[in-house]
């Protein structure tokens, strides 16, 4: 028996997935308050660090097609079909993602944050902006929140709260002092700081636009994902500290005789670089896991329940993804603490997974993807995907392209595939061989 659609539910934050979310209650008739402690980003300049380009893929196509969403979304899209990689001396390597017509979106972050609120308004969900939360009561299923500027606060009863406030929740605050919780936040050893590569005269890109651009230097890297005016938003990952690190590049000069002898094709299209570098922060990445993600009437969702580095291109898509399977389980749910307690049963393997997988795909952007055993790793692949594509997708393709695998299945097909993969790189001069290997009997030892 589905549940009572007049109650009231809260969610918190308003971000990308608290948005996508309150339209999937809206649509089905549910009243909905959204809490965010930010102003409106309708009305006011996004924060530094926080603009930085999307990968939208299927995961997150699937959910926005839910909501009817899709087309207005890749109206500001710009299909990239494979990485472009950069060396030292500019010459470029082209990876395709996947297959042909097989690619990830780049989308701004705040211009798709404002089209899920607009959308979600429209169906009447309530917006509260500027409103911190600063409790939870989880035996009463309510709210505390502040508003600092009128110096007041109330508390507030809901029939439901879902805390979508990101990797560093209030709501998952309150949780954190009850008995057997599990929390860790892992932070890695880079940040990032977001620089910019303009438009030519005229809106030109100075880049191949359909591309996600890389500059790989094992230990860090350079990015570029292309913008609908022509630019591209670029953003180094890069050590905090170290010889060779923020902390160690303070002084103009050094700062531009590293960016110029270690990106230089990049370097030559961006002005002002040195000054952007020298203003722009350093942004921490963190990994956040944590159990269970609900007690009682309340549930963790998103970043909230499990932020995850951004190397996959999967933060956004995978917290689509729980709005989709939390709203597919409403359809036979009585009760939200039954409907809650299967979500998180149903979910943590999957977010595990993908946390692990990004941390993972780091390496592999910043060092691999120039190593000519990798490469030459993928063209094998390749062709097994190509004579048998029912039977050999990539890791990539599956975690990327078929929402239908969920992630903790993926990783154990791609574990599946690695094992056989390693036994035929051993293979004599494969490097000159390969192309003659018995490609049916590599795909029987799945």
């Amino acid at each position: 028996m589905p549940l009572n659609k007049k109650q009231h539910i809260a969610i918190a934050g308003a971000g990308l997935v608290g948005s996508l979310l309150s339209i999937y209650f809206a649509q089905r008739g549910y009243r909905v308050s959204v809490f965010e402690r930010r102003p409106d980003m309708r009305k006011q300049i996004v924060d530094a660090g926080r603009s930085i380009n999307l990968a939208l893929s299927n995961r997150g196509l699937r959910a926005l097609d839910e909501v009817r969403l899709t087309n207005e979304i890749k109206k500001t899209a710009i299909p990239m079909h494979g990485r472009m990689m950069h060396d030292r001396l500019g010459k470029l390597t082209f990876q395709p993602y996947g297959k042909e017509g097989q690619f990830i979106n780049s989308i701004s972050r705040s211009n798709l944050n404002i089209v899920l609120m607009d959308k979600a308004e429209s169906l009447g969900v309530e917006f509260h902006f500027e409103q911190r939360i600063t409790a939870v009561d989880l035996e009463k299923t309510r709210l505390e929140i502040s508003r600092p500027a009128t110096q007041s606060g109330q508390a507030i009863p809901f029939d439901a709260i879902i805390g979508a406030d990101g990797a560093f929740s209030a709501v998952r605050s309150s949780l954190q002092i009850t008995d057997r919780f599990d929390y860790s936040q892992d932070y890695i050893a880079h940040g990032y700081k977001e620089l910019h590569i303009p438009a030519a005269a005229g809106g030109a890109f100075q880049l191949e636009k359909n591309a996600l651009h890389i500059w790989p230097r094992e230990s860090f890297m350079l990015i570029a994902l292309p913008n609908t005016d022509g630019s591209f938003t670029s953003t180094l990952f890069f050590p905090f500290e170290g010889a060779l690190s923020f902390n160690s590049l303070k002084r103009e000069n050094d700062i531009a005789t590293f960016l110029n002898e270690t990106f230089p094709d990049a370097f030559n299209l961006m002005p002002n670089v040195v000054d952007t570098f020298k203003s722009s922060p350093a942004s921490s990445l963190v990994t956040v896991k944590c159990f269970p993600w609900t007690k009682n009437k309340t549930l963790l969702i998103g970043d909230a329940a499990h932020a995850i580095v951004p190397f996959y291109g999967q933060g956004m898509n995978a917290g689509f993804e729980d709005c989709r399977v939390l709203n597919q389980l409403l359809d036979h749910s009585s009760d939200w603490t039954t409907l809650f307690g299967e979500f998180q049963k149903l979910r943590k393997p999957d977010t595990d997974t993908i946390a692990k997988l990004a941390l993972d795909n780091f390496i592999e952007m910043r060092d691999l993807v120039a190593d000519a055993n990798f490469l030459l790793r993928k063209k094998i692949e390749a062709r097994l995907s190509q004579l048998f594509p029912e039977r050999w997708i990539p890791l990539y393709s599956m975690v990327t392209f078929h929402d239908d695998i969920r992630y903790s299945d993926a990783l154990a097909i791609g574990l599946m595939q690695k094992r056989i993969m390693d036994e035929v790189m051993q293979q004599v001069n494969i490097e000159t061989t390969w192309e003659q290997l018995d490609f049916e009997s590599i795909i029987s030892k799945l």
